[in-house]
């Protein structure tokens, strides 16, 4: 049709790459899946050579993404899981951890909250594995504004937080 690749295919790229799955107008168009010569592998929905819609990649060392995209980016609700066992689910902007979610760290330690540009910023609850939760503001990971912090044994502290004190 028009010359150009539409339907099923596969094309293996110079450096290795390989992409399989639906073609249209000579671009990734419908469901495909992406592996790239380092191992990387993406897939889900493509548009115009754009990962767009729901997909799920895998990193060479374990790190796992399912969720949105839009035009080629981590975009939307999805959940991201790392190699050491810590987590995230929640809104994404951009690639970045972006809006509302909930971070778990592989030490126990938790934030559900809101995020910008990867950090902990605006309103969240923290929660230590000792027992200890605080919740109140942040900005750029740090505690800043008014915030909460209540100890294991009962004793709390409320107050205005600067730069995480």
């Amino acid at each position: 049709m028009n010359g150009k690749g539409n339907g099923i295919g596969r094309l293996i790229h110079a450096d290795g790459d390989i992409y399989q799955g639906e073609w249209k107008n000579d671009m990734a168009n419908g469901r495909g899946k992406y592996v790239h010569y380092e191992g990387q592998v993406y897939e889900g929905m493509w548009k115009d050579d754009k990962q767009e819609g729901h997909g799920v990649e895998v990193w060479q060392d374990g790190a796992k993404y399912e969720g949105d995209y839009v035009r080629g980016k981590k975009q939307g609700q999805g959940k991201f899981m790392w190699r050491d066992g810590a987590s995230y689910v929640g809104s994404f902007k951009n690639n970045d951890i972006e809006g509302r979610g909930l971070y778990h760290w592989a030490d126990g330690r938790s934030y559900d909250g809101e995020w910008l540009a990867n950090k902990m910023h605006g309103k969240g609850i923290f929660k230590y594995p000792d027992g200890r939760v605080y919740e109140g503001n942040y900005i750029k990971d740090k505690k800043d504004g008014q915030g909460t912090l209540k100890m294991k044994d009962g004793r709390v502290f409320t107050g205005f937080w600067k730069n995480g004190r």
